[in-house]
Protein backbone atom coordinates (compact mmCIF):
# COMPACT_ATOMS: atom_id res chain seq x y z
CA UNK A 1 0.00 0.00 0.00
CA UNK A 2 1.50 3.49 -0.61
CA UNK A 3 1.39 6.12 2.05
CA UNK A 4 -1.95 7.94 0.79
CA UNK A 5 -3.61 4.34 0.97
CA UNK A 6 -2.44 3.43 4.33
CA UNK A 7 -4.40 5.46 5.99
CA UNK A 8 -5.80 4.71 9.69
CA UNK A 9 -8.63 6.48 11.27
CA UNK A 10 -9.53 4.61 14.63
CA UNK A 11 -13.07 5.23 16.46
CA UNK A 12 -14.04 4.60 19.61
CA UNK A 13 -17.38 2.88 19.64
CA UNK A 14 -18.76 -0.06 21.01
CA UNK A 15 -20.18 -3.61 19.79
CA UNK A 16 -23.13 -3.47 16.91
CA UNK A 17 -26.27 -4.02 19.11
CA UNK A 18 -28.75 -5.56 19.06
CA UNK A 19 -31.55 -4.97 16.53
CA UNK A 20 -34.11 -2.97 18.77
CA UNK A 21 -31.53 -0.15 19.33
CA UNK A 22 -29.45 -0.40 16.16
CA UNK A 23 -30.33 3.29 15.81
CA UNK A 24 -28.17 4.04 18.60
CA UNK A 25 -25.32 3.16 16.83
CA UNK A 26 -25.83 6.51 14.76
CA UNK A 27 -23.71 8.88 17.09
CA UNK A 28 -23.09 11.23 14.46
CA UNK A 29 -26.52 12.08 15.76
CA UNK A 30 -27.05 10.50 19.46
CA UNK A 31 -23.86 12.02 20.53
CA UNK A 32 -22.71 14.64 18.30
CA UNK A 33 -19.90 15.99 20.91
CA UNK A 34 -18.64 11.97 21.61
CA UNK A 35 -15.37 10.60 20.89
CA UNK A 36 -16.58 8.32 17.73
CA UNK A 37 -18.87 11.26 16.61
CA UNK A 38 -15.14 12.69 16.24
CA UNK A 39 -12.98 10.43 14.72
CA UNK A 40 -16.05 10.35 11.97
CA UNK A 41 -15.42 13.95 11.32
CA UNK A 42 -11.81 12.92 11.10
CA UNK A 43 -12.74 10.24 8.44
CA UNK A 44 -15.20 13.22 6.33
CA UNK A 45 -12.14 15.37 6.35
CA UNK A 46 -9.79 12.69 5.19
CA UNK A 47 -11.87 11.89 2.55
CA UNK A 48 -12.46 15.63 1.48
CA UNK A 49 -8.17 15.66 0.85
CA UNK A 50 -8.21 11.74 -0.60
CA UNK A 51 -6.65 12.30 -4.27
CA UNK A 52 -7.33 16.21 -4.77
CA UNK A 53 -6.75 15.86 -8.21
CA UNK A 54 -9.61 13.17 -8.55
CA UNK A 55 -12.15 12.95 -5.55
CA UNK A 56 -13.60 9.67 -4.88
CA UNK A 57 -17.26 9.59 -5.50
CA UNK A 58 -18.08 6.65 -5.03
CA UNK A 59 -16.91 4.69 -2.23
CA UNK A 60 -17.04 1.43 -0.93
CA UNK A 61 -16.94 0.10 2.68
CA UNK A 62 -15.84 -3.52 3.33
CA UNK A 63 -14.35 -5.22 5.88
CA UNK A 64 -12.45 -8.58 6.91
CA UNK A 65 -15.30 -10.24 8.23
CA UNK A 66 -19.07 -9.75 9.24
CA UNK A 67 -19.80 -7.79 12.39
CA UNK A 68 -16.73 -5.60 12.44
CA UNK A 69 -19.02 -2.32 12.04
CA UNK A 70 -18.89 -1.29 8.20
CA UNK A 71 -22.40 -0.48 8.41
CA UNK A 72 -22.40 1.42 11.65
CA UNK A 73 -19.43 3.01 9.42
CA UNK A 74 -21.07 3.81 6.58
CA UNK A 75 -24.35 5.12 8.14
CA UNK A 76 -21.99 7.62 10.41
CA UNK A 77 -19.96 8.70 7.38
CA UNK A 78 -23.27 9.43 5.56
CA UNK A 79 -25.00 11.55 8.46
CA UNK A 80 -21.22 13.38 8.13
CA UNK A 81 -20.52 14.45 5.23
CA UNK A 82 -24.41 15.84 5.10
CA UNK A 83 -23.54 17.83 8.14
CA UNK A 84 -20.74 18.92 5.61
CA UNK A 85 -23.60 20.25 3.23
CA UNK A 86 -23.15 17.32 0.76
CA UNK A 87 -25.96 15.37 -0.86
CA UNK A 88 -25.67 12.22 -0.19
CA UNK A 89 -26.85 8.41 -1.43
CA UNK A 90 -25.81 5.07 0.67
CA UNK A 91 -26.61 2.12 -0.74
CA UNK A 92 -27.19 -1.02 1.13
CA UNK A 93 -25.32 -3.65 -1.08
CA UNK A 94 -24.84 -6.16 1.51
CA UNK A 95 -27.72 -8.26 0.23
CA UNK A 96 -27.09 -11.51 2.44
CA UNK A 97 -26.88 -9.73 5.78
CA UNK A 98 -28.70 -6.11 5.07
CA UNK A 99 -28.17 -3.47 8.20
CA UNK A 100 -28.51 -0.09 7.22
CA UNK A 101 -32.62 -0.10 7.45
CA UNK A 102 -31.98 -1.50 11.23
CA UNK A 103 -29.68 1.64 11.68
CA UNK A 104 -32.11 4.17 9.94
CA UNK A 105 -34.72 2.63 11.43
CA UNK A 106 -36.66 2.03 8.32
CA UNK A 107 -38.49 -0.69 6.19
CA UNK A 108 -36.34 -3.19 4.38
CA UNK A 109 -39.34 -4.21 1.82
CA UNK A 110 -38.37 -2.81 -1.21
CA UNK A 111 -34.40 -1.53 -1.93
CA UNK A 112 -31.60 -1.91 -4.67
CA UNK A 113 -32.93 -5.80 -5.60
CA UNK A 114 -36.42 -3.58 -6.73
CA UNK A 115 -33.93 -0.99 -8.81
CA UNK A 116 -31.85 -3.70 -10.58
CA UNK A 117 -35.13 -5.34 -11.68
CA UNK A 118 -36.61 -1.89 -13.04
CA UNK A 119 -38.15 -0.24 -10.71
CA UNK A 120 -37.50 3.51 -10.22
CA UNK A 121 -35.02 4.62 -8.12
CA UNK A 122 -37.78 7.43 -6.34
CA UNK A 123 -39.82 4.52 -5.39
CA UNK A 124 -37.65 2.98 -3.64
CA UNK A 125 -34.93 5.05 -1.93
CA UNK A 126 -35.77 7.03 1.89
CA UNK A 127 -34.91 9.67 3.15
CA UNK A 128 -34.30 9.46 6.96
CA UNK A 129 -32.38 12.94 7.22
CA UNK A 130 -32.76 15.61 4.82
CA UNK A 131 -29.38 15.24 2.33
CA UNK A 132 -29.09 11.61 2.65
CA UNK A 133 -30.96 9.39 0.39
CA UNK A 134 -30.71 5.52 1.69
CA UNK A 135 -31.41 2.92 -0.61
CA UNK A 136 -32.10 -0.37 1.40
CA UNK A 137 -30.67 -4.18 0.20
CA UNK A 138 -34.69 -5.14 -0.34
CA UNK A 139 -35.79 -8.77 -0.60
CA UNK A 140 -33.26 -11.30 0.07
CA UNK A 141 -32.13 -13.49 -2.88
CA UNK A 142 -30.38 -17.06 -3.52
CA UNK A 143 -27.49 -15.45 -5.61
CA UNK A 144 -27.08 -11.81 -5.00
CA UNK A 145 -23.48 -11.86 -6.46
CA UNK A 146 -24.99 -12.53 -9.91
CA UNK A 147 -27.40 -9.56 -9.77
CA UNK A 148 -24.26 -7.47 -8.49
CA UNK A 149 -22.50 -7.97 -11.22
CA UNK A 150 -25.01 -7.24 -13.67
CA UNK A 151 -24.73 -4.29 -16.60
CA UNK A 152 -27.39 -3.04 -14.95
CA UNK A 153 -25.87 -1.92 -11.53
CA UNK A 154 -22.53 -0.05 -13.48
CA UNK A 155 -25.11 1.71 -15.55
CA UNK A 156 -26.99 2.68 -11.91
CA UNK A 157 -23.82 3.50 -10.02
CA UNK A 158 -23.11 5.75 -13.19
CA UNK A 159 -26.39 7.78 -13.43
CA UNK A 160 -26.35 8.07 -9.83
CA UNK A 161 -22.66 9.90 -9.75
CA UNK A 162 -24.05 12.56 -11.61
CA UNK A 163 -26.59 13.49 -8.97
CA UNK A 164 -24.75 12.77 -5.77
CA UNK A 165 -21.82 14.35 -4.10
CA UNK A 166 -20.85 11.29 -2.40
CA UNK A 167 -22.04 7.61 -3.25
CA UNK A 168 -21.06 5.49 0.15
CA UNK A 169 -21.87 1.48 -0.87
CA UNK A 170 -22.06 -0.60 2.27
CA UNK A 171 -20.47 -3.97 0.63
CA UNK A 172 -20.48 -7.43 1.77
CA UNK A 173 -17.20 -8.53 3.79
CA UNK A 174 -13.98 -9.11 1.53
CA UNK A 175 -14.70 -12.83 1.50
CA UNK A 176 -17.97 -13.18 -0.29
CA UNK A 177 -17.49 -12.74 -4.13
CA UNK A 178 -20.27 -9.78 -4.60
CA UNK A 179 -17.91 -7.90 -2.57
CA UNK A 180 -14.73 -7.86 -5.12
CA UNK A 181 -17.35 -7.29 -7.87
CA UNK A 182 -18.56 -3.81 -5.82
CA UNK A 183 -15.01 -2.23 -5.14
CA UNK A 184 -14.19 -2.59 -8.74
CA UNK A 185 -16.98 -0.47 -9.41
CA UNK A 186 -15.68 1.67 -6.69
CA UNK A 187 -13.27 4.99 -6.95
CA UNK A 188 -12.13 3.85 -3.63
CA UNK A 189 -12.19 1.37 -1.18
CA UNK A 190 -12.37 2.06 2.96
CA UNK A 191 -11.85 -1.26 4.23
CA UNK A 192 -13.24 -1.44 7.98
CA UNK A 193 -11.48 -3.37 10.84
CA UNK A 194 -12.52 -4.12 14.71
CA UNK A 195 -9.92 -3.17 16.70
CA UNK A 196 -10.59 -6.67 19.26
CA UNK A 197 -10.80 -8.87 16.29
CA UNK A 198 -9.51 -8.58 12.91
CA UNK A 199 -6.04 -10.40 12.54
CA UNK A 200 -3.37 -9.80 10.59
CA UNK A 201 -3.39 -12.92 8.18
CA UNK A 202 -7.18 -12.31 7.24
CA UNK A 203 -6.21 -8.89 6.98
CA UNK A 204 -3.71 -9.54 4.44
CA UNK A 205 -5.42 -11.40 2.47
CA UNK A 206 -8.61 -9.07 2.17
CA UNK A 207 -5.64 -6.89 0.78
CA UNK A 208 -4.92 -9.02 -1.70
CA UNK A 209 -7.71 -9.82 -3.02
CA UNK A 210 -8.82 -6.34 -3.04
CA UNK A 211 -5.98 -5.36 -5.09
CA UNK A 212 -6.26 -8.43 -7.07
CA UNK A 213 -9.24 -6.64 -8.88
CA UNK A 214 -7.56 -3.24 -8.93
CA UNK A 215 -9.54 -1.91 -6.49
CA UNK A 216 -8.29 1.84 -5.28
CA UNK A 217 -7.71 1.08 -1.24
CA UNK A 218 -7.88 4.58 0.09
CA UNK A 219 -7.01 3.36 3.41
CA UNK A 220 -8.75 1.84 6.97
CA UNK A 221 -10.73 2.15 9.85
CA UNK A 222 -10.20 1.05 12.95
CA UNK A 223 -13.49 0.52 14.87
CA UNK A 224 -13.77 -0.59 18.52
CA UNK A 225 -11.11 1.13 19.21
CA UNK A 226 -10.77 1.97 23.16
CA UNK A 227 -10.07 5.20 24.14
CA UNK A 228 -7.17 5.88 26.79
CA UNK A 229 -8.60 6.50 30.38
CA UNK A 230 -9.11 10.48 30.78
CA UNK A 231 -9.18 11.41 27.43
CA UNK A 232 -11.80 12.37 25.47
CA UNK A 233 -11.87 12.07 21.45
CA UNK A 234 -10.69 8.75 19.42
CA UNK A 235 -7.22 8.80 18.41
CA UNK A 236 -6.59 8.81 14.90
CA UNK A 237 -3.29 7.03 13.13
CA UNK A 238 -2.50 8.69 9.87
CA UNK A 239 0.40 7.05 8.62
Amino acid sequence: MTDQQSKTIAISSQKQRRREDATLDLVSIYDPSGAASEAYRMLRTNLFYALIDSPPKIIVLTSVSFGEGKSTTAANLGVTLVQADKNILILDCDLRRPRLHSLFDVSNNTGLVDILAGSGMEEVWREPIPGLKLICAGPSLPNPAELLSSRRLAEFLAEMRERFDYILVDAPPVGASDSVVLAAHGDGVLLVLDSQRTRKGPLRQALRSLQGVGANVLGTVMNNFEVSRGGNTANSNLH
